[in-house]
């Protein structure tokens, strides 16, 4: 972790709990007040699809205009629409401004969040960016992930689900002052004098590079790939190992998805280290991507062969946590194909990541509605993460050569150059 932006990383942390405090009890809300589930559901799509586009906006205008100013600006539109989706939303019932208020918040996190992820790599050595980036994902998963989880079932049952919204207003805007106060931008270089036309040129690049750089395009398609498991799974697995022929229970089945989640902080930071010395795109190849092709049939087959055995399941989905995060070197990836465009490169990773939230569901959506079971749909991602392995050979090796030489020349031999 680069020491001058602790309090940014801790910063994420907070920030990301406020943010993401709803999500274990919003869509029951919703649905208790009055409105219907496809209601409830419209409200997160419309949230997920101005979360995608401020995704894909944040990393080029954050180089624009700099990291700092763009967070700042994220806070402030979080703070603006968070008030007014509770006042004249949630608690005056009334849908139509619970859609538009909660579908306007959904721009703040990202330009908060990944104009920070513009920061860190501004001021990162290459060499030591992966590492960086991993505890960038960890800050986030302990924020957004676990305790923005749990924090709810302790404060719902004493002040309710109102008041546990307004309690995220605290988090956000002490993550938010934290961060504004104490990060700086990287140099003085003032672009406030760039013409408009030079800045939206900067802006597009975030679709233009893809079609410019073969590299580029493929390591977009390998970031949608990379997390299939992760938003697939949970569409279809807790039916599977609540099954009478997998015999859990639903409490047991939340329990193992819980730990899955739980061990991600620290193997984030440890794959962006190791990432950092044996090469990004080896360790993503053999541990990310093959890894994934049998920790995703074994996840699925072997509560079959061991049913009821929850320290084997357990054991699984800790093997598939650790194949997971070894992808965490994408994000140092991204930026280092494209070093004179680093928010533009940022600005496609994001789009793979929104692109992937929707892939790994829809892919078992369709499968179903041919009538295919569940051990089809993990056999095709499985399939997908082999051939997410194969293409990381085409990609261009973008690492530093600060690299130890020996396991430098060991990596290079496996990426081909273009």
């Amino acid at each position: 972790m680069p020491i001058k932006l602790f309090w940014g990383y801790i910063a994420i942390a907070i920030f990301m709990t406020g943010d993401g405090v709803e999500l274990a009890f919003l869509s029951k809300y919703i649905i208790d007040i009055g409105f219907t589930v496809s209601q409830s559901a419209m409200i997160f799509t419309v949230y997920a699809v101005t979360a995608a586009i401020a995704s894909w906006l944040s990393g080029g205008i954050s180089e624009i205009y700099g990291p700092r100013k763009i967070m700042a600006l994220g806070v402030v539109w979080w703070v603006v629409f968070h008030i007014l989706f509770i006042h004249f939303g949630l608690a005056a019932k009334n849908y139509p401004l619970i859609l538009l208020f909660y579908a306007l918040r959904g721009f703040a996190y990202p330009l908060f969040f990944y104009a920070f992820y513009v920061l860190v790599v501004q001021r990162t050595p290459s060499h030591r960016l992966a590492s960086a980036t991993g505890w960038i994902w960890s800050m986030f998963t302990i924020g957004y992930g676990i305790i923005a989880s749990f924090l709810p079932s302790v404060t719902i049952p004493l002040i309710g689900f109102i008041a546990t919204l307004w309690m995220s207003l605290g988090w956000v805007i002490i993550g938010g002052a934290l961060a504004i106060f104490t990060l700086k931008d990287l140099g003085a270089e003032n672009k406030a004098a760039i013409p408009m036309a030079d800045k939206l040129l900067e802006i597009s690049r975030g679709i233009t590079l893809i079609f410019e750089d073969r590299s580029i395009f493929l390591a977009l398609v390998i970031r949608i790939l990379c997390n299939l498991a992760l938003f697939g799974f949970p569409i279809f697995m807790p039916l599977h190992y609540t099954s009478q022929a997998v015999g859990f229970t639903p409490e047991q089945w939340m329990r193992i998805w819980g730990i899955f989640f739980l061990v991600q902080p620290v193997t984030n930071v440890l794959w962006g280290i190791i990432g950092d010395r044996i090469g990004w795109l080896f360790q993503m190849r053999w541990v990310g991507f093959f890894g994934c092709t049998v920790t995703t049939l074994l996840f699925y087959f072997m509560p079959l062969w061991f049913p009821g055995n929850i320290g084997v399941a357990i054991f699984f989905a800790l093997l598939l946590a650790f194949t997971i995060t070894s992808f965490v070197p994408m994000g140092a990836i991204f930026p280092m194909l494209a070093p004179n465009h680093k928010g533009a490169a940022i600005s496609v990773q994001n789009l793979g990541g929104g692109i992937g939230n929707f892939i790994g569901p829809a892919i078992a959506t369709v499968l179903f509605s041919a009538s295919f079971d569940f051990k089809t749909v993990v056999i095709c991602y499985s399939a997908l993460y082999f051939l997410g392995g194969v293409l990381t050979w085409f990609i261009r090796n973008p690492q530093p050569e600060s690299v130890p030489a020996g396991t430098k020349q060991h990596i290079v031999s496996h990426s081909m150059e273009e």
